[in-house]
């Protein structure tokens, strides 16, 4: 894994002894160092309190009080850790975390938790397209606020964005769609061509459903339509991540 992640620090809560001994194994198996902690419920916001961890991962079974407990011990510790539930695939998601981690059934899956979990830690690289600087701003402020490690740059057309991506380690693109000179689907089509790996999330105004239709069908990442919301943004980034669906 790259980035300047050095080690992570891993707080499992409320797990059962099965899961927490797969998460153990997943956690020896990482690429990079990672301590894990276990702790119960009653003892998790000590814990949190006294600890800098990266990653906090609560358990989806034990009581919805005590959880909430945890998550508000979470929010106010210094090193705010991001806060994943471990859950069946299919349960409801819960409200105020930062995403899902699907529980393992192995260590080959714990690993990959761990590795997806160091993932969200190393600053992801992110560039916004658009030729109004208003919006450039509002998509800025949003992504500057959001819980998640990310190093935001702009541009203000096609062009300037496709020079800025191949000069640039980028791998998230907010890309509005209607754009002098290339609009967004010929920006789309360019970066699919020369950064295969850059994810993109098209950005419109339009009321048109064929737009988000033909985005998805283009390889976009996901559709945004305008005004949207932090909500909006937390959900693509979750799915971003794969914390929406982990392991799938």
């Amino acid at each position: 894994m790259s980035g300047d992640l050095v080690s992570l620090r891993m707080l499992l809560v409320a797990a059962p002894p099965s899961q927490q001994d797969l998460w153990r194994q997943g956690a020896a198996m990482a690429s990079v160092p990672v301590d894990l902690t276990t702790a119960e419920a009653d003892s998790a916001v000590g814990t949190l309190a006294g600890d800098g961890y990266d990653i906090c991962i609560l358990d989806e079974a034990f009581p919805d009080a005590e959880k909430a407990a945890v998550m508000a011990a979470a929010r106010a510790a210094r090193s705010a850790p991001l806060v994943f539930v471990s859950m069946p695939r299919g349960g409801a998601r819960p409200g105020n975390v930062d995403g899902v981690m699907i529980k393992p059934n192995n260590s080959a899956d714990a690993r990959k938790l761990v590795e997806l979990g160091a993932r969200t830690k190393i600053p992801t690289r992110v560039l916004i397209v658009d030729d109004s600087g208003t919006m450039r701003s509002i998509v800025r402020k949003i992504l500057t606020a959001s819980r998640f490690a990310l190093d935001v740059h702009e541009a203000s057309e096609g062009i300037a964005a496709l020079g800025e991506i191949g000069s640039g380690n980028f791998s998230l693109v907010f890309l509005d769609y209607n754009m002098p000179g290339l609009n967004g689907f010929e920006t789309l089509s360019e970066i699919r061509r020369t950064a295969p790996k850059v994810s993109v999330v098209m950005m419109t105004s339009t009321t048109d459903n064929k737009i988000a239709d033909r985005a998805h069908s283009s390889g976009a990442l996901a559709f945004l339509k305008k005004p949207f919301y932090p909500s909006d943004i937390d959900a693509v980034l979750e799915r971003y991540y794969g914390l929406h669906l982990a392991l799938r």
